[in-house]
C-alpha cells in the first residue's frame, strides 16, 4: 500500500497524461471541457494551466465543480499557524483501519510552505469561486454540500474521469468506472475512503473455536451474534473492526457479513443471490460515508445499507441480496444465551492489535465525522446508536420499495419492550438488561415484561421464550412471531441514506 502523502504528491502527475483525454468526443455533441483539461488545470507550468482553465470556462456548468473539487481532494493546501506542529493527514499506511487523526475528524492533506501542488489547489479554488460566485475557500466540506445540493446534471465522462483520478490510488480501482457505466447514484457523492482496493483485508472463511477456548475474550467485550439453521457464530467487533468483512459460512448459508465502521453497521447477506455466488470485497470508496463493496465477477459496486448493486454492469439487475438477524451484544450474553456457539479465532492470518477497543479507538471517542454526508439531523448526534430496519409496507409485494425506521438504542434502552406500528406492521422491539436489540412481528400480541433474560410476559399472562428466529409460547412452539432483520447504525449514518424515515426518540 502507497503512502497517503505519496498519493496526494501523485495526483499532481495527471496533468503530464492529461492529452490523452484531450479532443474525445461528447454526447450530443455538447461543449463540455475535456476531462484532460481538469487534470492541466494542475499543471506546475503556469501557461499550460490558465489555458486548460479558459477551456473548461468555455463550456463551464455549475455541476462540473465536482470535478476541480475531486481534484483539489488530493492536493495538500498552505498550513495555517496553528496546524504549523500538528501531524496530520492519514496514518503512516495510508489506511484509515487505525481510525482517522486524533481530534476525530478526517483531515486533508497540508504543507507548511508554498509547493507547487499547494498553489494548484489554489488556482482551482479561485477558478472555482470565480465561475460559481461562491465564496468557501479552501472548505472542501462546505463545496461537497453546495454541489449536491445542485440537480444532477454531471460531466459526461464523468465516469472515466473518475476512473483515470482513482487510478492514481490504486489502478484496480478504473474498472469500477468504464466508459458509459451505469450509476443508480450520484457519481459525485462516491468518495475516496483512504485505502486500496481492499486494503482493509477482509477474512476470508476465518478459523473459529468454540466458546470455551475463546480466553481471549472478556464477558463485556462487544460481539456480533448470527445464528442461521441452528448454527451460532460470533463475531468479535475487536477482530472485525480491522476487516470491516468476513465472507463465511454458517449454517450452511455463504454469507459476506459486512461492519461499516464509519457508519456503526453490521449486516450479514447472503453472497448467493438468485442462485449466483458472488465474491465480495472492500472498494475502498464511498458514498455518503458508507462502504461501497463489490464483487469480484462483475467489478459492480454495492450498497452495503441495501445490499444492491448500483454502479456497474449489475445496477439496475433488481438484484438483492438477502439480509439476515443480527445482535450486538456482549460475550457474556450471548455465550450464555448460545453455550455452543463458535467464535473467531485469533489467529486470523493477519498480525493486528486485536485489544478490545485499538481499532479507531479516536474516531469511536468524538462526534465528529471524518467523510462529508449532504445533510444531519440534529435530533440525535452524529454517532448517537440506532437501530435501523427496512421494510415493505404490510400490504405491498416483498419487492416494494422498503421503509426506513430509526429507534434510538438510548430510548429502547428505557423501554424494554417497546410496540409500535410501521409501515402497517405490528412490531415489538425488545432491549435486553446488557443493552441488546431485536425487532420481532408482534402480529396482534402485547408482550408486557421480561421474566428473565430469555423469557417475555404478554399482557394475557403467557410466557414466550426469545429465540434468535422468533419468539415463541411456552408449551406451544408451533405459535411464533417471528424476528425481522434489524442493525445498529450511528444517526448520521442512517440518515444520510435514508433521510426521509421515521425515527423513534
Amino acid at each position: 500500500m502507497r503512502c497517503a502523502r505519496g498519493l496526494y504528491l501523485a495526483a499532481l502527475g495527471l496533468a503530464s497524461s492529461a492529452h490523452g483525454f484531450v479532443g474525445e468526443t461528447k454526447e450530443d455533441g455538447a461543449n463540455a471541457p475535456s476531462i484532460g483539461s481538469f487534470f492541466e488545470a494542475t499543471s506546475p507550468d503556469e501557461k499550460v494551466a490558465k489555458a486548460a482553465l479558459d477551456r473548461i470556462a468555455t463550456g463551464w456548468r455549475d455541476s462540473y465543480a465536482a470535478l476541480i473539487i475531486d481534484i483539489a481532494r488530493f492536493l495538500p493546501r498552505s498550513r495555517t499557524p496553528d496546524e504549523a506542529s500538528e501531524e496530520v493527514g492519514l496514518d503512516p499506511e495510508g489506511s484509515r483501519a487505525a481510525g482517522p487523526p486524533r481530534g476525530g475528524g478526517f483531515r486533508e492533506p497540508t504543507t507548511a510552505v508554498s509547493t507547487p501542488q499547494s498553489r494548484a489547489r489554489e488556482r482551482l479554488i479561485h477558478f472555482l469561486e470565480k465561475q460559481t460566485r461562491q465564496r468557501f475557500g479552501q472548505d472542501l466540506r462546505r463545496w461537497r454540500r453546495w454541489i449536491w445540493g445542485l440537480p444532477k446534471a454531471p460531466h459526461p465522462d464523468y465516469a472515466t474521469f473518475k476512473a483515470r483520478l482513482y487510478a492514481v490510488v490504486d489502478p484496480k480501482m478504473a474498472a469500477f468506472f468504464p466508459p458509459g457505466v451505469t450509476a443508480l447514484i450520484r457519481l459525485d457523492e462516491v468518495d475516496w475512503g483512504g485505502v486500496t482496493v481492499n486494503g482493509i483485508p477482509p477474512l476470508d472463511h476465518p478459523k473459529h473455536v468454540p466458546a470455551t477456548e475463546a480466553g481471549y475474550l472478556d464477558d463485556k467485550n462487544l460481539v456480533f451474534g448470527i445464528l442461521l439453521k441452528g448454527e451460532a457464530r460470533a463475531y468479535p467487533k475487536r477482530i472485525l473492526a480491522w476487516h470491516e468483512m468476513a465472507r463465511d459460512r454458517v449454517g450452511g448459508i455463504e454469507l459476506a457479513l459486512v461492519y461499516c465502521t464509519l457508519c456503526g453497521t453490521v449486516i450479514p447477506y447472503g453472497s448467493e443471490p438468485a442462485g449466483r455466488a458472488f465474491t465480495f470485497g472492500t472498494s475502498g470508496l464511498l458514498y455518503r460515508s458508507n462502504k461501497l463493496m463489490f464483487d469480484a465477477e462483475t467489478r459492480s459496486l454495492w450498497s452495503t445499507t441495501e445490499g444492491k448493486p448500483v454502479i456497474g454492469p449489475l445496477a439496475g439487475s433488481e438484484l438483492e441480496l438477502p439480509a439476515y438477524p443480527v445482535v450486538t451484544t456482549t460475550w457474556r450474553e450471548w455465550r450464555t444465551a448460545h453455550p455452543e456457539t463458535t467464535v473467531l479465532s485469533l489467529d486470523t492470518g493477519h498480525r493486528r492489535d486485536y485489544s478490545e477497543g485499538a481499532a479507531y479507538r479516536d474516531y469511536f471517542a468524538t462526534d465528529q465525522i471524518m467523510f462529508e454526508v449532504p445533510a444531519r439531523d440534529e435530533r440525535l448526534k452524529n454517532k448517537a446508536e440506532v437501530l435501523g430496519l427496512l421494510l415493505p409496507p404490510a400490504d405491498a409485494p416483498n419487492d416494494a420499495p422498503r421503509k426506513a425506521l430509526a429507534a434510538s438504542t438510548d430510548f429502547l434502552r428505557k423501554n424494554p419492550v417497546h410496540h409500535l406500528t410501521f409501515a402497517g406492521h405490528d412490531l415489538v422491539i425488545v432491549t435486553t438488561p446488557a443493552g441488546a436489540n431485536r425487532v420481532y412481528f408482534a402480529r396482534g400480541t402485547r408482550f408486557a415484561r421480561w421474566r428473565s433474560e430469555t423469557r417475555l410476559d404478554d399482557n394475557a399472562g403467557r410466557s414466550w421464550h426469545l429465540t434468535e428466529d422468533a419468539l415463541v409460547l411456552e408449551g406451544n412452539p408451533g405459535t411464533t412471531r417471528p424476528r425481522v432483520p434489524a442493525r445498529r447504525a450511528f444517526w448520521f449514518g442512517w440518515h444520510a441514506q435514508f433521510p426521509d424515515g421515521e425515527l423513534v426518540m
